[in-house]
């Protein structure tokens, strides 16, 4: 992906293509948080490391956004969900697959770049979760 990040911190795309979110973790209350801030969320601590954070995870929540919001000019529909990452901590993001029926609870997924128009000529690249391919998936 040759386009810039959507926001810089938030992840890091490794030589191998491998896509590593960053987080904050507080050695006050021994918590990770995502995205990462200058003070612990739960704690108010300003003790904040930014760490990696795991790359895969299972999938707790998710659904379908079938219309366009207001200035995105990417495709439709695309999916967006709950991931518990490896570890416990829950980060909302983009889905790569769009129909909710190829999805369910505990599916293995992996964070994977992805590639989104910004405006109507740039293009960003962010970060979503994919369904893993290093893990078998089972149905419900």
């Amino acid at each position: 992906m040759g386009a810039p990040p959507v926001t810089e911190g938030l992840f890091r795309i490794e030589p191998d293509g491998a896509v590593t979110l960053r987080g904050g973790w507080s050695p006050s209350s021994g918590l990770a948080h995502f995205p990462p801030g200058p003070v612990c969320p739960y704690t108010g601590a300003d003790d904040v490391e930014v760490r990696d954070l795991p790359r895969t995870g299972r999938l707790w929540l998710w659904t379908a956004v079938t219309n366009a919001p207001p200035g995105y000019h990417g495709r439709v529909p695309y999916g967006i969900g709950i991931v518990e990452l490896d570890g416990g901590l829950r980060v909302v993001g983009r889905l790569t697959e769009a129909d909710p029926s190829r999805l369910h609870e505990g599916m293995p997924v992996e964070v994977v770049a992805d590639e989104l128009p910004d405006g109507e000529d740039g293009r960003v690249t962010t970060w979503a979760f994919a369904p893993s391919t290093s893990a078998p998936v089972a149905g419900r």
